[in-house]
């Protein structure tokens, strides 16, 4: 295999233009290609050293390559390309602490762009190059310090305590290992609709099995969806499916809905009374297919007041919150992070483990609606909870 390398030190503002000589023992090979070649794949490796990101084309072809700084971007513009239409375009989030994410998109009719987010404070150097038979663009990104080996000894650590202390969990030492994610609504039960027909039954699913692929792909973690298909699940049986699981937390996702459609923005909610009348109406909208009666109430309201994981919850809950906001403030403009507050949800209701509601956007606001459209926005929502997730679990002493 015949590779030319190039190596690339970080320089702020650097665009570094890759022309291939193509013309003496190339120039049959290319002589009889489409105009536009094809990208048919984009791939990664995070090693414990490095992260290599490939772009399978097939053909050979000229690039360029370049780097932003705010925000930090390493980019390859592969030219008289276009993308093959089982590429899709959108963020792939990259498990490291160097690198945000990876996006590949038809930058102009005849051009593919391959760009990488990066927190260049945490990168120590990136090379770009090709390697021929069949030829592909590689990228390397070295991170600052490499990532401990697998057969290092790793300390334990007391866990963080609570905003209100050190709950029995905490005290205990117990960790995270299954996760149930709860797709909200589904079947004969829709949710909010826009006015373009989306469903909030379809996005909460493709956002769960979204954030179901990313946590399955940490070590260590159990996860498993209420519903993996558009079928109905009562509310009272989505925290008993949670229960029998013996989750270590529960996490119903939904898309909100209001009458004010100037509303927009992400709030997360753990099981509590709410003397906020926008947060009464919400519980109500989303406890509507309940099919219990008034003459359990005071069984219910006993549940409720008796909820002992109400503290690490609300632990959870402020986790899911920040990262998710923080996630999507790095890509979209005027997210509105509207907080964490306690309701009374039906979906959270029995549970024997922290339990969280999280409405990620509005289908009622417009702009929100038109993003959840965008698999880029959903993959960003579905990266959000999961950093979020991964940040309860390093409080509790177990990341």
């Amino acid at each position: 295999m015949k590779t030319i390398r190039f190596s690339a030190q970080i320089l702020g503002g650097a665009y570094i233009l890759f022309l291939l000589s193509l013309i003496t023992h190339f120039a049959p090979y290319a002589a009889g290609q489409d105009s536009l070649a094809e990208v048919y794949n984009l791939r990664y490796y995070t090693h414990p050293n490095f992260t290599r990101i490939v772009v399978d084309i097939g053909v050979l072809r000229e690039y360029a390559a370049g780097e932003s700084q705010t925000p930090g971007q390493i980019f390859v513009d592969i030219l008289q390309t276009r993308l093959n239409p089982i590429v899709r375009e959108e963020a792939i989030p990259i498990r490291c602490d160097y690198i945000n994410f990876v996006r590949i998109s038809q930058k102009s009719p005849s051009t593919v762009r391959v760009l990488a987010e990066v927190e260049f404070s945490r990168v120590r150097r990136y090379q770009i190059y090709h390697v021929f038979d069949p030829f592909r663009v590689v990228i390397d990104i070295y991170p600052q310090e490499p990532r401990a080996s697998s057969g290092s000894i790793k300390t334990p650590q007391p866990a963080e305590p609570a905003k209100s202390g050190y709950s029995m969990v905490r005290q205990l030492g117990l960790g995270i290992k299954t996760i149930v994610i709860d797709p909200g609504h589904g079947g004969i039960d829709p949710g909010c609709l826009d006015s373009s027909g989306q469903q909030e039954k379809e996005l909460t699913l493709d956002i769960s099995l979204r954030l179901k692929d990313l946590l399955n792909a940490h070590k260590g973690l159990e996860v498993i969806l209420t519903r993996e298909t558009d079928i109905h699940v009562p509310l009272e049986t989505r925290t008993v499916i949670a229960n029998q699981k013996r989750a270590d937390i529960f996490l119903s996702i939904h898309i909100n809905a209001f009458r004010d459609k100037s509303r927009r923005g992400i709030e997360t909610f753990f099981l509590n009374f709410s003397p906020d009348p926008g947060v009464n109406e919400l519980a109500a909208r989303e406890n509507a297919t309940t099919t219990k009666t008034i003459g359990g109430m005071e069984k219910i309201i006993k549940k409720i007041v008796q909820n002992s994981n109400v503290i690490e919850s609300r632990e959870l809950a402020e986790k899911i919150q920040e990262n998710l906001v923080q996630y999507l403030a790095r890509q979209y403009s005027n997210i509105n992070n509207l907080g964490v507050k306690g309701g009374p949800f039906w979906t959270l209701l029995g549970s024997d483990m922290p339990s969280v509601l999280v409405e990620v956007s509005h289908l009622t606001n417009a702009k929100e609606a038109q993003r959840l459209k965008n698999a880029a926005y959903r993959q960003q929502i579905a990266r959000g909870i999961y950093e979020g997730i991964l940040a309860y679990r390093q409080s509790l002493g177990k990341g």
